[in-house]
């Protein structure tokens, strides 16, 4: 009986987020921005539905438990062929542009003024998929005042830049006279989010379009390691502070890694794959909607400038250094 009641507890919270992802979704494919956005902003406006007693245990559970479901089924876009397929040149510049990118977000944070976990965060999220890693990489950060305030700045920014990106990157490929891989190596390992990569990519010609995708999908590929790596460095930072509980492995990850195992050996049917990460999508649109409620623009407005600074400077530095990397490829 208790069980039933906690649904129904739940129940007013989710289907406030759901409407609000689908309203998002029917947004974006009408107007053509990011679903993610839709669905942060529309959840902003929507901010004071989180104080209704009614919804707030759904919403919350949206925010965390919904965007795990998501981050877990990205698995089914990715098989270990994906990387193979790359080049072992290719993977090491993903690897070096993805860890570079978070220590430089650590570095510059800290000389910004701004806590270590949010250069991890910010630097995760420019480094590998944007919105979707941001997610991933706060889901396994320490609770704290802040954390949905930062979140949410990240998911803001990456996305806007991403969608800049998407629009300025292949002109300014044309413009360094870069060749068609080229173009599609730099798409691919630059562009925080997905969806942005495949426009930027199939507005230069179909097979940039291809190339820059498989990159693209390459680098969310190095979404649970990284998050794994999190969850480790944290686990010896607990176990040093001798805490009496330390972070545990979390279950998305474990389910991602499964998912995108039985990706790689069994030959699972495009339609099914196509119904899974139709599904993360919209898990994650909702969860994204969800942090919007959740969110106080009052705090936002007073973190000032020094965020939007750092996420500018690490997107700056992952595109410089992956066109110095490419000259030697």
């Amino acid at each position: 009986m208790s069980l039933i009641s906690s649904a129904k507890g739940l129940l007013p919270g989710i289907a406030v987020s759901v409407i609000v992802g689908l309203a998002a979704l029917f947004l974006s494919e009408h107007y053509g921005a990011p679903a993610m956005l839709f669905a942060l902003l529309l959840g902003i406006a929507m901010s004071f539905i989180y104080q209704d007693t009614k919804c707030t245990s759904g919403i919350e559970f949206s925010a965390c438990h919904v965007l795990r479901i998501g981050v877990a089924l990205l698995g089914f876009r990715i098989a270990f062929s994906d990387l193979v397929s790359m080049g072992w040149k290719t993977a090491l510049l993903l690897i070096v542009a993805i860890v570079s990118t978070i220590l430089f977000g650590i570095i510059l944070a800290r000389i910004l003024g701004l806590q270590k976990r949010f250069g991890v965060l910010t630097g995760g999220s420019v480094g590998i998929c944007g919105a979707s890693a941001a997610m991933a990489i706060s889901a396994v950060l320490p609770d704290g005042k802040s954390k949905d305030r930062d979140t949410l700045l990240t998911i803001i920014g990456v996305t806007t830049l991403s969608t800049v990106a998407m629009v300025v990157y292949p002109i300014f490929a044309g413009m360094l006279g870069l060749t068609e891989m080229q173009t599609s190596l730099f798409l691919g390992a630059t562009i925080h989010d997905v969806a942005q990569v495949v426009g930027a990519g199939y507005s230069v010609s179909e097979q940039a379009g291809d190339l820059a995708t498989l990159t693209k999908l390459v680098r969310v590929a190095f979404l649970m390691p990284v998050v794994l790596c999190i969850v480790l460095v944290l686990k010896l930072k607990f176990a040093s502070a001798s805490m009496a509980k330390t972070p545990g492995i979390p279950g998305f990850l474990i389910a991602f890694v499964c998912i995108m195992t039985l990706n790689s050996v069994m030959d699972i049917p495009s339609q099914m794959t196509a119904y899974a990460t139709d599904i993360s999508r919209f898990a994650l649109v909702v969860s994204i909607a969800a942090i919007g409620m959740k969110s106080n623009l009052a705090q936002i407005t007073e973190v000032g400038f020094k965020p939007v600074v750092l996420i500018v400077a690490e997107t700056i530095w992952i595109a410089v250094l992956v066109l110095a990397c490419i000259k030697f490829l």
